[in-house]
């Protein structure tokens, strides 16, 4: 016996948490942010981050 094939393919849609490609693409753009505002910081204050927030 020969088994037919679905003639439509369901459109699942990704969950919004978890490891997935979206959460992984924010993630990297808030580290992106994060790591240019550290820069900005330091060129600014003529200080590295950890003497701007006085653990150093």
């Amino acid at each position: 016996m020969t088994q037919t094939q679905p003639t439509i393919t369901p459109k699942l849609q990704e969950p919004k948490f978890g490891f997935n490609e979206y959460s992984e693409r924010l993630n990297g753009r808030a580290a992106m942010i994060g790591f240019a505002l550290m820069l900005v910081i330091e060129y600014t204050s003529n200080q590295g981050v950890l003497s701007w927030l006085g653990l150093k």
